[in-house]
């Protein structure tokens, strides 16, 4: 595989700022339509950025972080305070699609992203929940700090299931082909993990992809995404980190605040838009991103 630089995935050209005074902004995905969504995490709000530079509240949520649309164009969102995933109708109504597994109501639901026969896969981090309040126990994980954690898949028809137990599972993206799933691990030993897929969205076996541990500050693993030719995006430590689809470091996009989240987008998804802390961001890259399977032609 040939090997490349970070000059072969970003074009020239410092990093534009869109829009600016949030707390925390987080949770970006992009609609063919011509604007993002994302989400300011400190104060619950969801807001909509137009091409613009129109901004508009969408909505107040419970905690409101990663979003992504199902296959009928509705927008899903993780509510980590309201311990949920939710739908949002054309009429505004949101609907809970799941807050409980096995009985027990779900951590802090964090990052989603939707196949391309519906399936959409959630993180589910414990950690942040004080031990006490955590109801999903896990015999593998009995009294260590990463119990509850999971990666989920929820069907179509709603069946939920558990994927894999995680550390403090974040960001997750799915390979071009969909056979894989990149989740980043944000505490402690920060990594990139790997996930093989069965067709139903079984896990096969998992591994190490990328030891992102780095003495640069600040930065951790949290958003993921893949390009169309299968390049692996993380934010961490100094910026957004880049992969060739074998594991191998490209580079590091360095951004003007600490990057936490990102989608492509545009009309040609070949901008990268950045949530950074207080602020929106675009980069613009030499290779597109994959379009929503809601939106592909």
């Amino acid at each position: 595989m040939e090997d490349l630089r970070i000059s072969d995935v970003v074009e020239p050209g410092a990093a534009r700022q869109l829009a600016t005074g949030f707390v925390l902004t987080e949770g970006p995905t992009w609609h063919p339509d011509g604007y993002l969504i994302f989400a300011d995490l400190r104060t619950d709000k969801l807001y909509r950025l137009e091409a613009d530079g129109t901004l508009n509240v969408v909505r107040l949520t419970q905690g409101g972080n990663g979003t992504t649309f199902d296959l009928n164009g509705y927008l899903v969102q993780c509510e980590p305070k309201g311990r949920r995933l939710t739908r949002t109708l054309a009429d505004g109504t949101v609907q809970t699609l799941v807050s409980h597994f096995q009985g027990g109501r779900l951590s802090r639901p964090n990052d989603v992203i939707c196949r391309s026969d519906g399936t959409l896969f959630f993180t589910d981090p414990a950690m942040r929940v004080p031990y006490a309040d955590r109801e999903i126990p896990s015999a593998e994980n009995a009294n260590n700090v990463w119990e509850g954690s999971g990666i989920y898949r929820l069907t179509p028809d709603g069946e939920l299931a558990l994927v894999s137990r995680g550390e403090y599972p974040n960001g997750l993206a799915l390979s071009p082909d969909e056979k894989t799933l990149y989740v980043a691990n944000t505490r402690a030993v920060m990594y990139l993990q790997s996930i093989d897929l069965a067709p139903d969205g079984s896990m096969l076996r998992r591994r190490i992809f990328a030891d992102m541990n780095s003495d640069i500050t600040p930065g951790h693993p949290d958003g993921v995404k893949v390009d169309s030719d299968g390049k692996v995006f993380c934010t961490g430590p100094g910026g957004i980190w880049v992969f060739q689809p074998d594991g191998r470091h490209i580079g590091t996009m360095a951004l003007p605040e600490t990057a936490y989240n990102f989608a492509f987008g545009g009309p040609d998804l070949k901008t990268l838009f950045v949530t950074a802390q207080t602020s929106i961001y675009a980069l613009q890259m030499k290779t597109p991103g994959i379009a929503h399977p809601c939106f592909r032609a």
